[in-house]
């Protein structure tokens, strides 16, 4: 369940501050407050959304459309689009999932290793 005073629903409402980095009028980008790389930006809907699930199931074509550009704006206006980036979306508890609002994480500006950890033998 969609919980309406998580952090970026308050960051959303202006009732806490962030670092902006790109705004339309679906989707915000702000830099992360514990960066994991130098370049760390998270890419948000405007709307109510628990996750990428719920997301792609509910947004209109026009959220949808926005959010995937903004990313890209996001990686071109921060030089990542030539050297490459990583687009993280955790999703639920498994996922590692720590505030219930869809977040993307665009990280890049350093080489950012493996995805996941392989297990050891």
């Amino acid at each position: 369940m969609y919980d309406p005073n998580n952090v970026f629903a308050r960051i959303l409402r202006g009732e806490i501050p962030c670092k902006k980095v790109a705004e339309d009028e679906h989707t915000l980008a702000f830099h992360d407050i514990n960066p994991q790389a130098p370049v760390h930006v998270l890419v948000i809907p405007k709307g109510a959304y628990l996750s990428w699930d719920d997301f792609s199931a509910r947004a209109t074509d026009a959220e949808q459309a926005a959010l995937t550009r903004m990313v890209g704006r996001v990686a071109r206006e921060a030089g990542l689009a030539e050297t490459g980036y990583r687009v993280l979306a955790n999703t639920g508890r498994d996922g590692h999932q720590d505030v219930p609002h869809l977040h993307l994480h665009v990280l890049g500006g350093r080489p950012l290793g493996p995805m996941l950890q392989r297990p050891r033998d």
